[in-house]
């Protein structure tokens, strides 16, 4: 078994992917646009297993944070169950190899070989590798690319600090004691490259890896200080700033590349990256793709603070600024898309104002102004996403006592979400009904658990199904200019709603044609409003049709009409007036429309 970068059968696995590049037989190639696809979030350890129910009982109990027993074959069996919902392509949560003695780790953040696939999301232990690999290639051949979650800022739990996972802060590395295949910290393992023969199960690999000067050892974060800079919990930093470890990471994640085909990469963590590795990881991994023939090998990174809109535009693509650095790297593709996160979920949950999402927009277009990406606008790209993992509440709410009262938010949200730019997310069992909420297990439910026969037929999957199909029949929907619609109830005042429970109107606009999106975020009230449409594509008398309402009876919009006599508050701020072509809409509550002429 290998267990170094420089391996022969690594090197082997590299020169081999890029002698194929462009065969037939040779690596997979990437999809010529990433708007075309829709992404389908899974954690594996939670999504299925064909062999047996899961581990533990209730399958979403909110406490439970262990492994639940999902397989690679239980994901694999369900390939036509996730492209019928309409994905194109699966986003896995970490698959490399963790702790085996770490049940903690069964969301797969606690890395600590790089070379390995998990043992426990395999069939059989020993062939995870492989199992891996016939995943990937099943996927590709039910037409789904495959994105990888991968890890740099920090490994599993390692070592010890006087035999406790964690420790206060430190201003200087302190004393590590490094754990054995069982867990137990070895007092006389305090330098992991004086470990006489390690285990595979232990320490971290591959053997370049094997430097204490390679991991912080401070601690957790100082409360005073940055909260970029320590221990996340019992996972380990890493002094990512290094660049020999920069070079030992990238090509490991080369390898990873080159050994599973896979098509894109979604990067934890990334904020807490030091040394620019953020930038030369992207790019890196950019130019070592297009080597093997991925013209469009996709990379995506999680910047999650307060601050997150300004954050993201130090770590994807560059800054053409003047007065920036002309030759810096055109890093990281694009950003998990938090601060739309930020403010649609709660919006269409009628918490926020549809004045919030506009804000954000503009704010968006100002911090990203002099942001080139690999792929122009990095925005347009942005991975879209109304819950995941991470957060702590899925979007579905059941009301106690009437638990389907608020369903019509995730069908408004979803037929939201695949209309605004970006490419779309869609968080597993959100097509089942999951409805988490509080705590992380409570929203990393075990799906086979609820839907072991995976259904096709529920509500909200044929929703979902009947969503996709529109965006995939209006180009513009996925490509076209963005403007959000100023409305108005008494046909002369229009502005953006400034109230939660108001209506949410866009426009998506591709050569000749306007594709408008309306919203009523109200949870019981019905409104009727006049929406603005682009006066050149448009004219007096037009009738738009109803492409995707999530009612099952939706009203008809009334024909176009030239109003003149009208104020407008512009969605920049400025005032206009008339004339201008507007068409009258009538939602129902928490009722989403998609028209056209």
């Amino acid at each position: 078994m290998y267990t170094s970068l420089y391996a022969p059968e690594v090197q082997t696995i590299l020169d081999n992917a890029e002698a194929a590049a462009g065969n037939a037989s040779g690596p997979f190639p990437s999809p010529e646009d990433w708007r075309d696809q829709i992404i389908y979030f899974l954690m594996v350890d939670r999504f299925n297993n064909p062999a047996a129910p899961p581990v533990h009982q209730p399958y979403d109990d909110p406490n439970f944070a262990q492994y639940q027993g999902g397989k690679f074959a239980g994901v694999q069996q369900q390939l036509a169950y996730i492209k019928s919902l309409g994905a194109g392509a699966i986003w896995l949560s970490p698959v490399l190899k963790n702790l085996p003695f770490d049940q903690g780790s069964y969301h797969g953040y606690g890395i600590h070989d790089f070379l390995r696939a998990e043992p426990f999301f395999a069939t059989d232990q020993a062939n995870a590798d492989n199992e891996l690999r016939t995943l990937v290639d099943a996927a590709h051949q039910a037409g789904l690319y495959v994105i990888f979650d991968i890890v740099l800022n920090h490994v599993g739990d390692v070592f010890a600090y006087n035999g406790n996972s964690t420790a206060p802060f430190s201003s200087t590395a302190m004393p590590v004691q490094w754990r054995d295949a069982t867990g137990a910290a070895q007092p006389q393992w305090t330098d992991v490259a004086a470990i006489p023969n390690p285990p595979l199960d232990a320490v971290v690999w591959p053997s370049e890896l094997q430097q204490n000067q390679y991991f912080r050892r401070q601690g957790t974060p100082d409360p005073n200080g940055t909260d970029t800079i320590g221990d996340f919990d019992s996972l380990k930093q890493m002094m990512t700033g290094d660049a020999d470890l920069q070079a030992f990471l990238i090509r490991a994640y080369q390898y990873v590349i080159a050994r599973y085909d896979i098509d894109g990469f979604r990067i934890d963590t990334l904020r807490y990256l030091q040394g620019n590795l953020a930038q030369l990881f992207g790019n890196s991994v950019r130019e070592f793709a297009l080597s093997i023939g991925k013209k469009n090998f996709f990379t995506f990174g999680e910047v999650l603070d307060s601050t997150s809109e300004q954050d993201i535009a130090r770590f994807i693509g560059r800054n053409t600024t003047a007065g920036s650095d002309a030759d810096s790297l055109v890093g990281v593709d694009a950003a998990l898309d938090y601060p739309l996160f930020n403010v649609l979920t709660p919006t269409v949950k009628a918490f926020s104002a549809p004045s919030s999402v506009v804000a954000m927009y503009n704010l968006r277009k100002s911090v990203e102004q002099y942001i080139l990406s690999s792929h122009g606008d990095a925005s347009r790209f942005f991975v879209t996403f109304l819950d995941n993992h991470d957060m702590k509440a899925r979007i579905r709410y059941e009301q106690p006592g009437d638990v389907d009262e608020f369903d019509d938010q995730v069908t408004m949200g979803v037929a939201s979400l695949y209309s605004l730019p970006g490419v779309p997310c869609l968080y597993y069992g959100t097509e089942q009904g999951l409805h988490g909420a509080g705590t992380d297990p409570a929203v990393r439910e075990a799906l086979w658990g609820i839907a072991p026969s995976f259904p096709q037929t529920t509500s909200f999957y044929t929703q979902i199904q009947n969503v996709v199909a529109v965006r995939n029949q209006q180009p513009a929907l996925r490509y076209g200019r963005f403007y959000f619609r100023p409305i108005s109830g008494d046909s002369i005042n229009f502005g953006v709603s400034p109230y939660p429970g108001g209506v949410l109107a866009w426009s998506r606009i591709l050569n000749d044609q306007e594709v408008l999106i309306v919203a009523n975020t109200n949870t019981t009230q019905s409104q009727s409003v006049d929406v603005i449409l682009e006066i050149t594509l448009s004219a007096p008398g037009n009738i738009l049709r109803v492409l995707y309402s999530n009612k099952s009876a939706p009203t008809a919009p009334a024909p176009v009409r030239t109003l003149n006599q009208v104020s407008v508050s512009e969605v920049d701020g400025t005032a206009g007036a008339g004339p201008l072509n507007t068409v009258r809409v009538s939602l129902q509550p928490m009722e989403a429309q998609i028209l056209r002429i």
